[in-house]
């Protein structure tokens, strides 16, 4: 008997949906991406210029240096305490991370005093993150049942973009969710016949016009009341930088990313990048729900800016003339309005009391 290969991941979609009837965006985004076998982030290494997207820790090493400033001010408001867990969620080849550790550990006590955690499942990052990383004695976690007692700082760069959402889409009846099947053989969009009841969406788009579409963030919302569950007991904040618009608004984000091209979403699945628009609006709600403090949401460039990325290039520049023109370039594409600037948002959600740098008061 020949053995028959293991079906792929597109053939694992179309037999679920043949047996099981139409899924929603999220579970077709959940297979696509974190499969356990198969999945995008399952995959081999994503990211730089091979991969299919470049995220700020490679553009730049002052990004993850001025975090790490960032994480050494929010610490010294705690107190300087003894003991307290780093985490970074999705940290991809631990570039963030070693920058903000080669400046925050300059700080006394700081080393000492870390605990650092990692959410990441993929092996190939976590080789490379153990590559830079192994000095800081990481530990990875897939629970964040995980993360110690002591108080908790978390940076979640381009995380929650990347978590499942569901999409609904306004008809003359109301509200129906938009589902995943198959149109003669071929993956297709459509829709639920039920809507739901009204009730059920929120008031900010109570009154979207006819074949509007919503997106609702469910899996970054349990994120966050998980986390912000954990800081508002034993203190601490949560940084997260991303894509995505300040106010619960209709409007359809979801993309596939391939090749750093963009990409049909139905198209190859597990080795397309999928992601949304960040509803940092409902973010921030579930963070305040917990009793946390929500900073004023930034733009990426406003949060560098405030933190000092312009004094950081003109040191850097000043160390390296050599490499001047670059610095200038790398910054520019960080904090330019036209660029990531604008795009980017920087959300904060801590303890009350302690001051985030880099929001406006």
């Amino acid at each position: 008997m020949v053995d028959q290969p293991a079906p792929t991941l597109p053939e694992l979609i179309d037999m679920q949906i043949r047996t099981s009837g139409p899924m929603s965006v999220a579970s077709y985004m959940a297979l696509c991406l974190t499969h356990p076998t198969k999945g995008y982030y399952k995959s081999d290494d994503p990211l730089g210029i091979k991969g299919d997207f470049v995220t700020a820790p490679e553009i730049s090493q002052m990004f993850g240096e001025l975090i790490g400033f960032f994480f050494v001010n929010l610490w010294q408001q705690m107190g300087s305490p003894k003991a307290f867990t780093l985490l970074e969620l999705g940290p991809g080849r631990g570039t963030l991370m070693a920058d903000m550790l080669r400046v925050a550990c300059r700080a006394e006590g700081f080393r000492d005093a870390l605990d650092l955690r990692l959410f990441e499942t993929n092996p190939a990052l976590i080789a490379e993150q153990n590559a830079r990383l192994e000095p800081y004695e990481p530990k990875w976690i897939d629970s964040f049942d995980k993360v110690g007692q002591g108080p908790l700082l978390v940076v979640a760069n381009e995380f929650f973009d990347a978590l499942p959402i569901r999409q609904f889409v306004r008809m003359d009846d109301g509200w129906h969710e938009r589902v995943v099947g198959l149109t003669d053989g071929q993956r297709s969009f459509g829709l639920n016949p039920t809507p739901i009841p009204a009730t059920a969406m929120p008031e900010a788009v109570a009154n979207a016009e006819t074949n509007s579409v919503f997106e609702v963030g469910l899996a970054s919302g349990e994120v966050m009341k998980r986390l912000a569950a954990i800081i508002s007991t034993q203190g601490g904040a949560i940084l997260a930088i991303d894509y995505g618009y300040a106010r619960t608004q209709t409007g359809e984000t979801l993309q596939g990313v391939r090749r750093h091209q963009y990409a049909d979403v139905l198209d190859a699945p597990g080795e397309t990048d999928l992601s949304a628009h960040v509803d940092f609006e409902a973010l921030g709600n579930v963070a305040a729900n917990a009793g946390l403090a929500v900073q004023p949401l930034a733009t990426q460039g406003q949060f560098l800016t405030r933190l000092g990325i312009n004094e950081r290039a003109r040191a850097l520049s000043a160390a390296n003339p050599a490499s001047a023109d670059d610095i200038a370039t790398a910054k520019a594409r960080l904090v330019a309005p036209e660029q990531m600037g604008n795009l980017f948002k920087a959300f904060c959600a801590a303890s009350p009391g302690l001051l985030p740098q880099g929001f406006s008061p």
